[in-house]
């Protein structure tokens, strides 16, 4: 259902486009760093507040690794979890796995 809450304006110099303050606080955009993605649609100009990521931060949000942090949630509730292992077992696990000897001092 659409809620008129008042007008905006678009500078003439710039193009900076001024969103009223209801709106700016019933959509959390009013930190300066917000991001909103603007969609055409039917002659109308749509705007859609989004979370803007971090370039390094990109590989978490690709579907593998997505599929992979969902799996490892599904196991954490299903109580399929290893407790932590000291630094020595983990070494030790390591050696198992790679089929090297690690020495102290590596």
């Amino acid at each position: 259902m659409d809620k008129h809450v008042g007008f905006g304006s678009v500078s003439s110099t710039d193009g900076t486009l001024v969103v009223p303050p209801e709106v700016r606080r019933e959509l959390g955009l009013d930190n300066p760093d917000t991001v909103v993605e603007f969609v055409v649609r039917e002659g109308e100009v749509v705007l859609l507040p989004r979370v803007a990521v971090h370039p390094n931060d990109v590989w978490f949000w690709e579907e593998g690794q997505q599929r992979a942090e969902r799996e490892a949630d599904e196991e954490l509730a299903a109580g399929e979890v290893n407790p932590p292992m000291t630094g020595a077992e983990f070494l030790s696990h390591l050696e198992e796995v790679t089929g090297e000897k690690l020495g102290e001092g590596q």
